[in-house]
């Protein structure tokens, strides 16, 4: 019995019947949008997740990696699996064995990490359209589910427009767009550009979401009117509140316990959960170090779960206060409490540069202040500070510090009690060359010599004096004639020892 092929929704059938029409997705993020995360997203209004950046090589070849990122369940759906990649086949092989796991595949063309640059992925392969054609072509005729990508924009808008359209070309049936630049990052991070993803929806024919500039539900509304997309992406604004697309704005702890519990159901790596617990409690770390402490160093959901319900407490305690408003933020005023999840707004270029010199002010103070205590402490060395703090009554006067002697020979400190005041390594060169002893070092050249020479003179008559003249044959004969004339093997050996310094005596008295 055959049976037909699965019918592959493309362009807006796909969005309408598979992702149901979704208007508010949560974006994929590299060890971020895992399971537990995309389950509470979906709790408070999102309708489609991604999984976090898969790479395509590593997926195919290692089977915990595979099992990790397509961790999922029936609630989990609609679900589009991401993948990077700059190998056609390799990319392929990878999407294979997601497909049966997800509604869609995507394309990272957006990543624009260090990482990325130096895997020539994500962002990394934006010029490449060969490529980029080769891989979607591939996948679009292959695959039994629509390949999608995402994408960040040129500085041009009509070269971003000539991008969308090739991508739409090779097959791609779904287009997220990043409306910044792929040198856009960290501290360089700007306002996203609405014009150019609004271009990009007037000249494809496919669905499109937009990304960039999401902090409230109010910005979601706006995005989707002035750039016509068919939804919008969130990513930062989503870590900071996971309730953003229900319009709400709830205490950061109250996230942060609903992750945990899902964590307890659907478990992810701990750097997973610290990252967003980090995110969730941004705003108030600066605030509560102890807690940041925990957070920073927890290797366990428990510990996690005790550093949220401190948090909780802390914050509790100054809402019950009418004097504190809790709008202190690290570079000014909050538009809501610290407790409260709300965006986190990356300071501009300039101010930026302002806060990094009040950063420098900052440390220069340390450091004078550092070397006024070392003055006070003797010029006492930051080790031996930090010992002073531990232990108050003890003393690090440095006058009071041992001043070794150093070796005749050599500049390492002489050893205490050797015979010659020479250190540990001299002593022993000149004993071993000159016969010598040193009891402080434990070094018994002579006695051992003396020692050997006596028991070469006991050695037995069974053994010829010929034999015994010749090194040689007595290392051949020790255990022929040794042990088979009532000498142990140590008496023996004792002997080849004596023999040894014999001929290293006489060819010493020969050069004299």
């Amino acid at each position: 019995m055959t049976h037909e092929k699965m019918e592959k929704h493309s362009g807006y059938k796909f969005w309408r019947t598979k992702l149901n029409s979704c208007r508010y997705i949560v974006a994929p993020m590299v060890d971020q949008s895992e399971l537990a995360w995309r389950m509470l997203s979906r709790r408070y209004g999102a309708e489609l997740g991604y999984t976090p950046m898969l790479h395509s090589s590593v997926f195919i070849r290692d089977e915990r990696y595979r099992q990790e990122g397509l961790q999922s369940c029936p609630e989990d759906r609609p679900l589009i699996v991401q993948f990077c990649g700059n190998d056609p086949e390799t990319f392929l092989k990878a999407a294979k064995l997601a497909e049966d796991h997800c509604d869609a595949i995507d394309i990272n063309l957006g990543c624009p990490q260090s990482i990325a640059k130096k895997g020539h992925y994500g962002a990394f392969l934006e010029d490449e359209w060969d490529l980029i054609t080769r891989i979607i072509s591939l996948c679009h005729k292959e695959l039994k589910v629509p390949i999608t990508a995402k994408i960040r924009v040129f500085e041009s808008i009509e070269k971003t427009v000539q991008y969308a359209k090739m991508l739409e070309k090779a097959g791609c049936q779904l287009l997220a767009v990043h409306g910044r630049r792929k040198e856009q990052k960290g501290k360089l991070t700007c306002l996203a550009s609405w014009e150019h993803i609004k271009a990009v929806k007037e000249n494809v024919s496919i669905p499109v979401f937009a990304n960039g500039n999401i902090q409230y539900l109010p910005d979601v509304e706006r995005c989707l009117k002035e750039t016509g997309v068919d939804g919008v992406m969130s990513a930062e604004g989503n870590l900071h509140n996971p309730s953003l697309f229900a319009g709400l704005n709830p205490p950061i702890w109250q996230m942060a316990e609903e992750y945990l519990d899902l964590v307890e159901k659907y478990p992810c790596p701990i750097p997973y959960i610290r990252g967003h617990i980090f995110k969730l409690f941004h705003h108030a770390l600066h605030l509560h170090h102890d807690i940041r402490d925990i957070v920073a160093v927890g290797q366990s959901l428990e510990e996690f779960k005790k550093a949220t319900q401190l948090m909780k407490e802390r914050c509790q305690s100054e809402m019950a206060n009418p004097e504190t408003d809790g709008k202190k933020g690290v570079y000014g005023e909050l538009p809501l409490p610290y407790w409260i999840c709300q965006p986190y707004v990356r300071p501009s270029p300039e101010e930026e540069e302002k806060n990094r010199e009040k950063r420098v002010q900052m440390n220069l103070k340390r450091t004078l202040l550092l070397q006024d205590l070392q003055e006070g402490a003797d010029k006492l060395s930051k080790k031996k500070m930090k010992k002073q703090k531990r232990n108050v009554k003890k003393n690090f006067d440095p006058s009071k510090k041992i001043q070794y002697e150093l070796c005749t020979q050599c500049c390492n400190p002489k050893g205490q009690r050797c015979s010659y005041e020479l250190c540990k390594k001299c002593c022993k060169r000149k004993a071993y060359t000159e016969k010598l002893d040193c009891p402080g070092h434990n070094i018994l050249c002579k006695t051992k010599a003396e020692q050997r020479k006596a028991a070469t003179e006991n050695l037995s008559s069974d053994i010829p004096r010929e034999i015994i003249t010749d090194f040689q044959m007595v290392a051949e004969m020790e255990l022929r004639n040794g042990t088979e004339n009532g000498h142990s093997k140590e008496q023996v050996f004792n002997c080849k020892l004596a023999l040894n310094d014999s001929k290293a005596e006489a060819k010493q008295d020969q050069k004299s």
